[in-house]
């Protein structure tokens, strides 16, 4: 499973532009790497702040320099509608950028989301492509989320949204905003002709204000492509191909936002920004192509799954595993040891890490030997005596690992009599089922106790 919630530098992390939040429970500490650090615009706040993450840029192609972006404070209000003046030409103006944001801003929403089991928020941005509440954003602006919620910067009314599906590899996904009716839409340019050094108008929930805040620029790159990776890179790397790059200033908080021309129309959904300056101080934002975004939501809609789009919500046991393909259930409890328990310290199986089971009670242990979040989850004192299988680091109150009687330091060893070794093995198994299915699983208790039962997988947090 990839994470694109977090990238950047504290105090912001994240993919594009959203708020800067912690990482998800089950997932190591993220540590800045690379020359360039990527802010991923998905702003998530937590306990202990920002986790930070990397997305290292590679250029497909040369890209001619094209003036430095204009600054972008934090201080900055939209006009009021009333007072925006017809757009120009040239959004480098403030009656420019003014008017390209009059015509985008009503199809915008403000993400809310809610990591329960990381102990975490998180801010982020949408578009709205349907006048029933279709909503457009980043996958990593609602990676991991246990409760979304989206509210119409026109209207200011607060819907609760759920899932549609998501893209990890491309990082798109498409939320329903429930009992959403008469919303206006975002204004598309379907056939866009861009070309470098053409002027854009970045907009996004910028750094978590609850407000949109644009931020102008110029195309500088087209079809460029980034890389990111999660904190210390020992998983696995995502590659985002076909990117506009701009030096329009993409902060946190701004993933899942538009990038628009001077015509008032969309061309692309702002992901990700750098937290340094390099060549010659100039900036570097990305942004997904807006039809290469608009294609998987509609196969989303039309709830098409793929090898690449996942339909709905994953299934989950309810359990806090390691990361990678060690087999060696000491092994992995060494590697969590060393990265460090509590919030954010843990990886996930990619099969729903922590999920829906449980109820928010609470942070940390309910002192019944389950969580109701990562905060307060300690290593196992005592690991069942088996040579492979997944490590159970704890398991969620209320969840289905929990009612069938796993506990933190019980090892599975598999799932409808396929044998799984490393954390990586049990989430490819797992995630070959839906919620509402019921598997078969092995384990081996801390006391050396062989197990088989049978769990009712329940929905588990967007992965």
């Amino acid at each position: 499973m990839q994470d694109y919630s977090g990238y950047g530098q504290p105090p912001f992390g994240g993919y594009g532009a959203t708020s800067p939040l912690p990482p998800m429970p089950p997932r190591p500490p993220r540590r800045g790497i690379g020359l360039f650090s990527y802010l991923v615009v998905a702003l998530v706040a937590g306990a202990l702040g920002a986790g930070s993450v990397v997305a290292l840029y590679h250029p497909a192609s040369s890209s001619t320099a094209a003036p430095a972006p204009t600054s972008r404070g934090l201080a900055p209000q939209p006009l009021p509608t009333s007072e925006i003046p017809v757009p120009s030409s040239a959004p480098s103006t403030s009656a420019g950028v003014s008017g390209v944001v009059s015509k985008v801003e009503p199809g915008l929403v403000i993400i809310d989301t809610s990591l329960q089991y990381n102990s975490e928020q998180a801010a982020g941005t949408g578009m709205v492509i349907s006048s029933d509440g279709l909503v457009l954003t980043n996958n990593h602006v609602i990676e991991d989320s246990t409760k979304i919620d989206a509210t119409v910067v026109s209207t200011g009314r607060t819907y609760q949204a759920r899932v549609l599906g998501y893209d990890v590899t491309g990082d798109v996904a498409l939320i329903q905003l429930e009992g959403a009716s008469g919303l206006h839409t975002v204004p598309v340019d379907t056939n866009p002709a861009l070309k470098t050094g053409q002027s854009v108008v970045a907009m996004g929930n910028a750094e978590g204000q609850n407000m949109i805040v644009p931020a102008t620029g110029q195309v500088t790159a087209l079809n460029q492509t980034i890389t990111a990776s999660d904190q210390g890179g020992s998983i696995t790397t995502e590659t985002l191909h076909g990117m506009i790059e701009t030096n329009a200033d993409i902060v946190s908080g701004d993933s899942g936002g538009p990038l628009a021309n001077t015509a008032g129309q969309v061309i692309g959904m702002d992901t990700a920004g750098n937290d340094v300056q390099f060549q010659a101080g100039s900036t570097a934002g990305f942004a997904i192509p807006i039809n290469t975004a608009l294609a998987v939501a509609r196969q989303i809609e039309a709830q098409q799954a793929s090898s690449t789009v996942s339909i709905g919500y994953p299934p989950f046991m309810g359990v806090y595993i390691a990361q990678g393909s060690n087999s060696s259930p000491q092994a992995q409890e060494e590697q969590q040891s060393g990265s460090g328990f509590g919030s954010g310290g843990f990886g996930s199986g990619g099969f729903g890490n922590g999920g829906f089971g449980g109820g928010f009670g609470g942070n940390g242990s309910s002192g019944t030997g389950c969580y109701n979040s990562d905060a307060g989850l300690t290593a196992p004192s005592t690991i069942a005596p088996v040579s492979s299988g997944t490590l159970i680091l704890g398991v969620i109150c209320g969840g289905p690992a929990a009612g069938a009687g796993m506990s933190a330091g019980s090892v599975i060893t598999a799932v409808n009599g396929q044998a799984v070794g490393s954390p990586k093995d049990l989430g490819s198994v797992v995630s070959q089922y839906r919620p509402g299915e019921t598997i078969s699983v092995t384990w081996v208790s801390p006391s050396g106790q062989h197990t088989t039962s049978s769990i009712h997988l329940t929905s588990g947090p967007p992965q």
